[in-house]
C-alpha cells in the first residue's frame, strides 16, 4: 500500500518538461531529418552532404542545420525551407554566408521566396507543449520515413 502512494505521488511530483527544454528537443530531431534530407538530395549518400552554402562535402554530423532567417525568428524556425545542411565554417564564422545562402534559397524556390520568408518571419509565433511535442513527433516520423527510403534504394 505504501508502495503505491509513493509511485502516485512521484508522479505527481513529475513536472512537465518547460518549452524551452521541448524546443531543444524538437530542434535536434528537425535538425537531424534535415540534415538526412540534404544528405540525399545533394549527395544520394546518407554519409556525405554538401553545404548550402560553399558546397564542401561533410559527414552530415560534422554539418549544422542552417537557418536562412535566424533563429530567433519563430515564424521562419521550423520551416524547412528556410533550413538546410550547412558547415560551421558558414554558419557560425560567416554568420550564415547570408548572400550566398539567399542566391541558394532563389535557385532552390524561384525569384522573391527569399524576401517571403523575410516576411513571413515578421510574424508572431508562439509555441505551445502540444506544438513542440507534435513537431518532435512529426520530425521523427519524417526521419525515419527517409531512412526508409533510403534503405529501399540500397536493397
Amino acid at each position: 500500500m505504501k508502495t503505491e502512494k509513493k509511485i502516485a505521488m512521484k508522479v505527481k511530483e513529475r513536472k512537465p518538461k518547460s518549452i524551452a527544454k521541448l524546443k531543444k528537443e524538437a530542434l535536434d530531431v528537425f535538425s537531424k531529418y534535415i540534415r538526412l534530407r540534404d544528405s540525399l538530395k545533394t549527395t544520394g549518400d546518407p554519409n556525405y552532404c554538401k553545404c548550402i552554402t560553399c558546397t564542401i562535402l561533410k559527414s552530415p554530423k560534422e554539418l549544422h542545420a542552417g537557418h536562412f532567417i535566424d533563429r530567433r525568428h519563430s515564424p521562419t524556425l521550423f520551416d524547412e525551407t528556410n533550413v538546410h545542411a550547412q558547415c560551421p565554417r558558414c554558419n557560425v564564422y560567416l554568420d550564415g554566408n547570408i548572400l550566398e545562402y539567399r542566391r541558394q534559397i532563389i535557385r532552390l524556390y524561384g525569384e522573391g521566396y527569399d524576401i517571403e520568408l523575410e516576411d513571413k518571419s515578421m510574424g508572431i509565433k508562439k509555441f505551445t507543449r502540444a506544438n513542440l511535442v507534435g513537431l518532435k513527433e512529426l520530425y521523427t516520423l519524417k526521419f525515419k520515413e527517409l531512412l526508409k527510403q533510403e534503405t529501399a534504394l540500397i536493397e
